[in-house]
């Protein structure tokens, strides 16, 4: 850590340094301005100028790459804000269907972007997203939200043998991916530019890296519905082989594990210590779910009980994401001052 002394320019004005080589890698010169941001456990933040430009681009050289690390680029590019991505050929070379391809596969998987400019040689892609048309405790939720649905939809499409209802699931996993995709967007940009966390309804950059790992667990428990309703597909009968009052088990199982990854997301948007232990409280409850109902079940096929497992797995494992999320969530309130906590 480097120290600068604080020196005294007149009554009321203390002055101190900037270092040269930071002044140089941002071009801030006599007589530029820079922005003060005062933040908590007394930090006080100096950012230039070029950190408010969201104009930021990227060129992604396509020749030599493959169709999926064109695609991969992009997506990595458009995480780390961005806001126009140019993918392009070698001089004198065109771009080869597959990258063209890939490049409008990736405007699929993310939101906020469209071609804005294309030619043989080159596409440009642009962002169109505002960070303040969003906050990250918002995007939290309905990622949250998103993943109860695909789950609910899956375990009724194999209650009721409706195939319809587990390919809806599967359908909403690519919005859950952009809700995702974007949430990394903007906790990146908003950790480059100290401005952003403001915008995106946070005080100071401390949640960020909480934030990165509950969109992450909300991301699996997305793809653990899925896995569910890829198995109501391929069941016989789009069903699973059990009794009515086995089938009731499960979806009160499910019922439980969504109010769980609810209350875990509600516990940390609200920096809510009580919510969070609440979380882990009724997970003990419920922890011993999956052994039960499998204990219960009769003798059958092979196939057919790994498909029941499968399910009940996917459940639980969404449950124990619920506890990692309220675990993040103890710490962002333990943060703060709070019934419990007094902070000097």
């Amino acid at each position: 850590m480097e120290t600068r002394k604080v020196q005294r320019l007149g009554p009321s004005t203390l002055a101190m340094t900037l270092p040269a080589e930071w002044a140089q890698e941002y071009d801030v010169e006599k007589g530029d301005e820079v922005s003060l941001r005062l933040g908590g456990k007394g930090t006080l933040t100096v950012m230039p100028e070029s950190v408010h430009s969201e104009e930021s681009e990227a060129v992604i050289n396509a020749s030599g790459l493959g169709a999926d690390a064109v695609e991969r680029a992009i997506v990595s590019q458009y995480v780390l804000g961005r806001r126009v991505i140019h993918v392009r050929a070698d001089e004198g070379e065109t771009l080869d269907s597959q990258h063209i391809n890939a490049v409008y596969n990736a405007e699929t998987q993310l939101m906020g972007l469209g071609v804005i400019e294309e030619t043989p040689e080159n596409i440009a892609i642009r962002c169109s997203v505002d960070p303040e048309d969003f906050t990250l405790d918002n995007l939290l939720e309905r990622l949250e939200s998103t993943g109860s649905t695909m789950r609910n939809e899956a375990v009724k499409s194999l209650a009721h043998s409706n195939p319809d209802l587990a390919q809806r699931a599967l359908n909403r996993e690519r919005q859950a991916n952009k809700i995702f995709v974007l949430l990394l967007r903007l906790i990146f940009t908003s950790y480059q530019n100290p401005n952003l966390a403001r915008a995106v309804g946070l005080t100071d950059g401390f949640p960020l890296i909480g934030y990165r790992s509950i969109a992450k667990n909300l991301e699996l428990t997305a793809d653990n519905a899925e896995d569910i309703a890829d198995i109501a597909l391929e069941a016989d009968g789009h069903s699973l082989n059990i009794d009515q009052s086995t089938m009731r088990r499960i979806r009160e199982f499910t019922d439980e594990v969504n109010e769980l990854t609810e209350l875990a997301v509600e516990s940390a948007v609200e920096r809510d210590y009580d919510a969070a232990i609440e979380v882990k409280q009724r997970f003990e409850e419920i922890s011993t779910r999956e052994q039960e109902i499998l204990a219960d079940l009769p003798e059958m096929d092979n196939q057919q009980l790994l498909q029941v497992r499968e399910v009940l797995v996917s459940l639980d494992q969404t449950a124990q994401y619920a506890v990692r999320n309220a675990e993040i969530a103890t710490n962002l309130a333990l943060n703060e001052e709070s019934d419990h906590i007094s902070i000097d």
